[in-house]
């Protein structure tokens, strides 16, 4: 069953069981269920936004590169708030340098399988990857689970927040569909947690990262 049916049977409000206890059978996080998004300032999502257009006309522009842009421009920001926005927006610079998406150290390190390695066939490798998606009045995260071989997306899941559920999400209805060879991601937090791998795994599905 998959997160989003498991998350359809709860009772709200709460019917002879907790909203807690109703989490803990279904195997679900009760703290994401408790979760409100807090709409964003408009000063933030202007700030959001004037990143975006940055980094999307200078994608090898950094953190510091793109503060200095900022104050050129007559922003008053420090490197320290670009970096945090950069990291919930999933923006990294395409040059060598600090890794914004970083794997959690507590968690395991997979090879890169793919090298020197061709999709021969679909359901062959996948690939899994979050992006960013800027709206009128604020912004979602997209995930989505690629086939390498045809390019169709095999399943996808959006989110206000870079929690793990969607993504967890986006997994389980991939393998509800089909159950590649391989799947390969970035080492991003949420492509090195248990709940990720565990999932994969338990499928027979190769990590690469």
């Amino acid at each position: 069953m998959s997160r989003h049916d498991r998350i359809a049977l709860l009772e709200r409000p709460s019917g002879d069981l907790p909203l807690a206890t109703q989490a803990g059978l279904l195997g679900l996080n009760r703290t994401h269920l408790y979760y409100v998004p807090v709409p964003a300032s408009p000063e933030e999502l202007l700030l959001k936004r004037q990143i975006d257009e940055l980094f999307t006309a200078r994608p090898f522009y950094g953190v510091r590169n793109l503060t200095a842009q900022l104050r050129k421009d007559g922003c008053l920001v420090n490197h320290k708030a670009v970096a945090r926005h950069m990291r919930e927006m999933g923006l990294a610079a395409i040059c060598p340098g600090p890794n914004l998406s970083k794997r959690t150290h507590a968690h395991a390190v997979y090879p890169y399988l793919l090298r020197n390695l061709t999709a021969q066939r679909p359901d062959h490798i996948w690939g899994i990857d979050i992006t960013y998606i800027r709206l009128r009045h604020g912004w979602m995260y997209l995930v989505a689970v690629l086939d390498w071989y045809s390019r169709y997306i095999v399943s996808w899941a959006l989110d206000q927040t870079l929690q793990a559920g969607f993504v967890l999400e986006a997994v389980e209805a991939a393998l509800a569909v089909a159950t590649p060879t391989i799947c390969n991601s970035d080492q991003g937090s949420h492509f090195t947690s248990p709940h990720y791998t565990t999932l994969l795994s338990s499928a027979g599905v190769k990590i690469s990262s």
